[in-house]
This record gives C-alpha cells, sequence and structure tokens, in this order.
C-alpha cells in the first residue's frame, strides 16, 4: 500500500445571502435570537441555476486547479450529498461528465452532515489500496429545496454551497484513519420523511444531546493519527451549530488549533460544511502544509465520522 493525502481544495459559496432579519420578515424570529442560540448571522441560499451539479462542478474545477490534476486523470468521483433532487440519476456521474472526468468511475455518497469525512475516507483507502490514482470527492447541498420556510427552528440554520477536495498519493500516510459510528436508533431525529412530506425535519435537543456525547470519539480520532489534541494546527467540525462546535472543541483540548467558524455566515451546509470551513481557514493563510487539521462530521443518521489530515 502506498499512502494517501489532500492535493488540493476548491468551494462555491451562492451569491444569494440571507439575513437574520430577512427570515424575522416571515417568522417570528430576530437577529438577536438566531445568534444566541446558534451563532448563525447569514446564510448562502441558491438560486435556480446553482444546482447540484452547478456548484459540484465549480467547486471541483477549483480543487483540480489546485492540485494540477487534469480531469482525465481522475479516476473516481465520489459525490457526498444528502439534497439530490432525484433518487435517480445521481449527480455524481453529471458532475464527472461536466468536468470532463471520462475514464473516472462515479457514485453518490449519502452519509448527511458526515457525508464528506466518509467520501475522503473511501477515496483515501481507494488511493492506498491502488484501485485509484487520483479520487476526486465532492460534497454538494441544496438544503433551501427541502427548508419548511415557516418553521423557526430550521429555516434558520440551512444553507446551501459546495466544496471539493482532490486525494492522491503520497510516500507517507496523510491522512489518517477514520472512526466512524451510528446511532440509527435515533434515525428519526433528523429526517426528510417523504410520501408527501419533503421538508426538513429535525428534533433540535435530541441533536444536541447525542452530539456533545462525541467528545471521546473526536479525541479517538487523533490517537488513530498518533497526534495529540494540543498538537493540533486546526479544528474543522461540520458547521451545525456553535454551541456544538464549542462544546467539542473545548472537550478535546485542542488548546492550540484554529476552530472553524464558518457557520457563522454560511449557515449550515450539510456534507459541504466541512470542506467550506477548511478552504476559509486555508485561504486565511493561518496554515502551513503538513499542518495536523481534525475533520470531524456528525448529523443525519445518526451517523458520524473523522480523521486528521495533513494541509495540501
Amino acid at each position: 500500500m502506498s499512502g494517501s493525502r489532500l492535493m488540493g481544495i476548491g468551494t462555491y459559496r451562492p451569491a444569494r445571502l440571507v439575513t437574520n432579519d430577512d427570515l424575522a420578515k416571515r417568522v417570528a424570529t430576530s437577529d438577536e435570537w438566531v445568534r444566541s442560540r446558534t451563532g448563525i448571522a447569514t446564510r448562502r441560499i441558491a438560486d435556480a441555476d446553482e444546482t447540484i451539479v452547478a456548484m459540484g462542478s465549480m467547486a471541483a474545477e477549483k480543487a483540480l486547479a489546485a492540485a494540477g490534476i487534469d480531469p482525465t486523470d481522475l479516476d473516481m468521483v465520489l459525490l457526498a450529498t444528502c439534497t439530490n433532487p432525484s433518487q435517480i440519476p445521481g449527480s455524481g456521474p453529471q458532475i464527472a461528465h461536466r468536468l470532463g472526468a471520462v475514464h473516472a468511475g462515479a457514485l453518490d455518497i449519502n452519509a448527511g452532515c458526515a457525508g464528506f469525512s466518509y467520501a475522503l475516507s473511501v477515496a483515501s483507502d481507494m488511493v492506498r489500496v491502488g484501485s485509484a490514482r487520483h479520487v476526486l470527492v465532492v460534497a454538494a447541498e441544496r438544503l433551501s429545496d427541502y427548508t419548511d420556510w415557516d418553521d423557526r427552528t430550521t429555516c434558520i440554520l440551512l444553507a446551501d454551497g459546495a466544496g471539493a477536495a482532490v486525494v492522491g498519493p503520497a510516500p507517507n500516510q496523510e491522512i489518517g484513519p477514520a472512526v466512524w459510528g451510528h446511532d440509527g436508533g435515533k434515525a428519526g431525529a433528523i429526517r426528510v420523511p417523504g410520501y408527501g412530506d419533503n421538508l426538513f425535519r429535525m428534533e433540535g435537543q435530541t441533536v444536541f444531546r447525542w452530539a456533545i456525547t462525541l467528545t471521546p470519539t473526536v479525541r479517538r480520532a487523533c490517537e488513530l493519527a498518533g497526534v495529540e489534541p494540543a498538537e493540533l494546527a486546526a479544528v474543522v467540525p461540520h458547521q451545525a451549530n456553535l454551541r456544538i462546535i464549542d462544546v467539542l472543541v473545548s472537550g478535546i483540548g485542542a488548546t492550540n488549533a484554529v476552530v472553524a467558524r464558518d457557520v457563522v455566515d454560511s449557515g449550515n451546509t450539510s456534507a459541504a460544511s466541512i470542506p467550506l470551513a477548511f478552504s476559509r481557514i486555508l485561504d486565511g493563510g493561518q496554515l502551513r502544509p503538513g499542518d495536523p487539521v481534525l475533520l470531524f462530521g456528525f448529523g443525519a443518521g445518526l451517523t458520524y465520522c473523522g480523521q486528521v489530515v495533513r494541509c495540501p
């Protein structure tokens, strides 16, 4: 087996910005109420032409450019999404086609908000065992399509966007082993029921109480990578809620890490939230190549997945 590494990251953020005051014109809420409970100030909402395929492709093009990889050199395209507009066809093959990845396999992965970390682990393992040399991981979501804009408990959270990463070979392993698991007995806590009800529903307190119990699992990802929490340069959890982020980070003792708080102006973008938040920290010049960064996704399923990666 060879090693695997992150070669480049790219993102796409819709242009339309929706503030808490905008939402207060429709539902009984306020900027203070939303900020105090979630930390969110604004969120990005896609226009009609900013589809899963369009946003994912644009994020992917940036990731490929950053990695210096031509689409024809891709062996696999993995799309993490839980908001594909149809069950069939998936959007992964459509993204691969739009990019010109003519030699690549392509498929969708639905692990909710943990989707990027799951797909990244699959990509890493494919490279390590030699079934692929270059894998494109895309996470793209249009949660606005499933938002109940009259439900003040959920419409304040959800947003749209896309992120992508290229995974390729390396002399050493730069993508740590994944820590993953589930609590499927609580599957109904986050759901889009279907059968006539295609709107996002969530039992917020149930999810919050579950998420803050995951601190030992987050520490376990560091242990498997051979990294102490105090050595982390950054922590990039799923951008669900600032309160959850703060509990998880303080619980693992990542005292020297930059903590991603992209949720403040991007909202909860499910699977896309980790690459969006990671890219913002990289763009800010706060990290150096090779720095250890903890990624950790959690949400619908209920599922979780995380790993320590080295900065590209």
